[in-house]
């Protein structure tokens, strides 16, 4: 049994959720959001809640249930108060700036990297060594965070590079005379 698949997903007041066949669309004061439950997942709304069940007890569908569950819930979350991840630079010259719907980044390459600013994601640069990425779709916010992330990793002997804020880099010892 799933614990997290039991619990129906609240509706706040100010969110509105449709359930049309396995189709769930709820629309918040952030914006509007659907997610397509599988088939091997019921879904329902029940007493101003959205409850999920397993159609069987397939291996699949038990599998299903957990994640489906979250994943409505995470439409709620987003529609009504967005979710944002912090990035952090450590390097001499590593810095990073918004020019419109470009992020540039300066991470020791020969050249600056210039990275598209998807929809539906808003990227700020409170410090120059600080991005902060916010959206109301906890996939796509998570994914442009990476893939920030991606272009320069932090390394494990001097910790420069982009890291999320608060991750720890286990740092090694350098080599001996």
């Amino acid at each position: 049994m799933s614990r997290i698949g039991k619990k129906p997903v609240s509706v706040p007041a100010g969110v509105t959720a449709t359930v049309a066949g396995q189709l769930v669309k709820v629309k918040g004061s952030k914006g509007e959001l659907s997610f397509e439950v599988p088939e091997d997942v019921s879904v329902a709304m029940e007493d101003g809640a959205i409850a999920v069940q397993p159609r069987s007890q397939s291996k699949r569908a038990r599998a299903l249930w957990g994640t489906s569950r979250a994943r409505i819930n995470n439409l709620v979350i987003g529609t009504t108060a967005g979710f944002e991840k912090r990035l952090e630079i450590n390097g001499v010259g590593y810095k990073a700036a918004v020019a419109g719907k470009v992020l540039k980044l300066s991470l020791g390459f020969s050249h600056d990297i210039d990275y598209e600013i998807p929809a539906g994601v808003a990227i700020t640069t409170p410090k120059p060594t600080e991005i902060v990425v916010a959206g109301i779709d906890k996939q796509v916010v998570g994914q442009t965070a990476a893939e920030i992330r991606d272009y320069r990793g932090p390394e494990p002997y001097k910790g420069k590079g982009v890291k999320y804020a608060g991750e720890f880099i286990f740092r090694k010892e350098g080599k001996k005379k």
